[in-house]
């Protein structure tokens, strides 16, 4: 089995390691490829997927800069996907289906580190391709209210009329005004690229955290950005960006490994390589 990921500055990534440990403990004859939009042969995203598919190429997952472009190019989409507005996940087969493991990914992270807990009003930091997914995910997890912050007023604009339009209780903030809502709400979010090591800061005031707070950070790489490092000091629910990668991962590879007759039962293996990624990736 034959499976791609497209994206640009793709070199890092850790999906293959994680890919490959799952088929090993299923014994299947499983090789996932890297396409860097960064390479001297690629051309562009529709040729790529095209010719991965004609190779026989069971599907491919998809990141920065092409997720919204790859919903576009497929023939079908889940609910996740049409949610969003933009796909991690294309499925292979006389069709190509769209899916946004992003969305179901953050909804399975939260529930195995927060269990039924409500979300609550929460702050949101970035409506971007991650930012999109987590938003509407919120809705599947009791939000009372997202209060957007995005530097982009368009874009922020466009992704509360959706939530909206949804039912979706949501309001765009300014991020210099930001902070002040900090007090008053139950959840802070970061899903900008701030925290990231070629981005490192705070998106917010620290000293603005306390332990009523619960907060996530999609940045991984560090797993212990300056956020969660000062979320974890005041005692606030912490998730990291470590889980995301994890359970959208999980997700992708299920979508990809499993047939009708066949679904791909990797539950068993689950809390092994979480424990593995959580340990060296938190080191």
């Amino acid at each position: 089995m034959k499976i791609g990921l497209i994206g640009r500055g793709i070199s890092q990534s850790r999906a293959p390691e994680l890919h490959q440990m799952l088929a090993g403990k299923l014994n299947l004859n499983y090789e996932y490829q890297l396409h860097d939009a960064l390479a001297s042969d690629f051309i562009d995203f529709q040729t790529t997927l095209k010719h991965l598919k004609n190779a026989g190429y069971r599907g491919v997952n998809v990141t920065y800069p092409f997720k919204e472009l790859a919903l576009k190019c497929a023939d079908s989409a889940t609910v996740g996907a049409q949610r969003v507005g933009a796909s991690n996940t294309l499925l292979f087969s006389d069709q190509v289906l769209a899916e946004n493991t992003d969305y179901s990914g953050f909804i399975k992270a939260y529930h195995a580190n927060f269990g039924t807990k409500k979300a609550g009003s929460v702050l949101l930091i970035g409506g971007g391709g991650v930012g999109r997914a987590v938003a509407f995910a919120l809705s599947e997890l009791g939000v009372e209210k997202i209060y957007l912050s995005e530097i982009n007023t368009q874009k922020g604009e466009s992704l509360v009329t959706q939530l909206c339009d949804l039912d979706i209780k949501a309001e765009l903030v300014n991020p210099d005004e930001a902070p002040r809502f900090i007090d008053h709400i139950d959840g802070i979010l970061n899903c900008s690229t701030m925290g990231h090591h070629n981005s490192p800061g705070c998106p917010i005031p620290v000293q603005s955290l306390n332990s009523k707070h619960w907060v996530f950070d999609a940045v991984y790489i560090p797993a212990k950005t300056e956020l969660i490092t000062h979320a974890t000091a005041v005692g606030a629910r912490v998730l990291s960006g470590v889980e995301l990668f994890l359970f959208q991962g999980f997700d992708a590879f299920e979508c990809f490994a499993s047939t009708l007759e066949k679904p791909a039962l990797i539950a068993p293996f689950i809390p092994e390589i979480r424990t593995h990624y959580l340990r060296i990736l938190n080191a």
